[in-house]
C-alpha cells in the first residue's frame, strides 16, 4: 500500500528519526482509517477502468455471491459488491490497523515522542521540560515523589540553559556518549 510505504522507510532508516517516525504512524493510521471509510468506491473505479481498459471481464457486482464456508452456514446470501467490499477490502485494512495499532499502540507511541526530548544530537535541540517532566508524570510516577517532580522541573529549566552553552554537550549525538 502507498500509504504506508513513507512510514516503512522512516522505519528503517539506520538514523531513526523518532519524532518524525510516530508522527508518521499516527498519520498513516489516519490514512488508513480514511481509505477504509471512503475509499471503496473510488478504488472500484479504478479497478474497473483498469478491466475495460485491458478487456478484462468484470462481474456483476449486483450478483450473488456464495461461498462454500458462506453455504455451509446457511448465511444470508450477499451480492458480488458485498463480498469484495466488506470481506476483502474492509478486511484487509482492518488487519492492516490492527497491526499498525498492536505494533503502535497510543501509549507506545506518546512515550516515544516524550523520550525524544532526551535525544542529544544538535545540541539536545528537541530537550524540552515540560515533555521530560511528561515524562516523568505520565510513564514513571511511581519512580518520583511529588516533591520530587516538583524540583525536577526547576533542575530541567536550569540544565536546558547549561547544556546549550557547555562545550562537552555540543558534539553528541548518543547518550551512550553523554554518560563518558
Amino acid at each position: 500500500m502507498g500509504i504506508t510505504d513513507k512510514l516503512c522507510q522512516a522505519l528503517q532508516q539506520k538514523s531513526q528519526d523518532i519524532l518524525n517516525a510516530m508522527h508518521l504512524v499516527s498519520s498513516t493510521k489516519s490514512l488508513i482509517q480514511q481509505l477504509r471509510d471512503s475509499s471503496w468506491g473510488a478504488l472500484l473505479e479504478k479497478v474497473s477502468s483498469f478491466c475495460n481498459d485491458h478487456a478484462i471481464q468484470i462481474p456483476d457486482m449486483g450478483a450473488s455471491f456464495s461461498d462454500i464456508i458462506r453455504s455451509r452456514r446457511k448465511k444470508d446470501v450477499v451480492t458480488v459488491e458485498h463480498h469484495y467490499r466488506v470481506d476483502i477490502f474492509t478486511s484487509v485494512i482492518d488487519f492492516q490497523l490492527k497491526e499498525l495499532n498492536s505494533r503502535f499502540s497510543e501509549q507506545a507511541t506518546e512515550l516515544l515522542i516524550l523520550s525524544t526530548s532526551l535525544d542529544p544530537k544538535d545540541a539536545f535541540k528537541l530537550f524540552s521540560v515540560c515533555n521530560i517532566c511528561n515524562l516523568v508524570k505520565n510513564f514513571y510516577s511511581l519512580d518520583f515523589s511529588e516533591q520530587e517532580k516538583i524540583q525536577l522541573d526547576y533542575e530541567l529549566q536550569h540544565y536546558e540553559l547549561d547544556v546549550v552553552k557547555a562545550p562537552d554537550f555540543q558534539n553528541l549525538s548518543t547518550l551512550a556518549e553523554f554518560n563518558n
